[in-house]
């Protein structure tokens, strides 16, 4: 158990049956009453966010989680197949559970959340940014640095990438897993 004032960023929570991760919170001390703590809550399975009150002192389910680094081998339909970093056992687990899953290509570290007493994967991370190659995109115009025109690509994993346009077929770039957004341009 733990008390409500004890939530932080981070911090893993049972609440109504589901499991919820703190993303934000404020100690609030209105000018007369009880200091309430005021927390926003993401929900693990869904990602559906909701604001909560709880009172100062109010004791909380927290639950323990553990994450550990797993290596992307293949996929198979709808699972993808990830190797244990330090045990080296093949886990399963369906991409709906990955985020920046179209960015995934093969020898990339996820990180998995687990819940510890249940050994459930509540779900997977990709790096926040990772380097792609661009294996179609129209071709470039040189000096066409001026503006903040962008252009589809196509990536080494199939997915759609809005690129600058002097950006050509065959160069790096990174790209922010959390939204597909391009980084910036990498130097091989």
């Amino acid at each position: 158990m733990i008390k409500s004032q004890d939530i932080k960023k981070g911090t893993c929570i049972r609440l109504d049956g589901k499991l919820y991760f703190c993303i934000d919170f404020l100690h609030v001390k209105p000018g007369k009453g009880n200091t309430i703590m005021r927390t926003t809550l993401k929900d693990v399975v869904s990602g559906r966010v909701l604001e909560r009150r709880f009172n100062i002192g109010e004791a909380l389910e927290d639950v323990r989680v553990e994450r550990r680094p797993y290596q992307y081998s293949y996929s198979e339909g709808d699972m993808a197949h990830l190797l244990n970093q330090e045990t080296w056992d093949d886990i399963t687990i369906d991409h709906n559970l990955i985020t920046g899953v179209a960015f995934m290509k093969e020898g990339d570290v996820l990180e998995v959340v687990k819940d510890a007493s249940t050994d459930t994967i509540l779900f997977a991370e990709m790096p926040v940014k990772t380097v792609l190659k661009i294996t179609y995109t129209e071709p470039g115009l040189k000096g066409d640095t001026a503006t903040n025109t962008t252009k589809p690509a196509t990536v080494e994993t199939g997915a759609e990438v809005r690129v600058p346009l002097f950006i050509n077929e065959g160069e790096l770039i990174e790209v922010d897993t959390r939204d597909g957004s391009y980084v910036n341009r990498v130097k091989a």
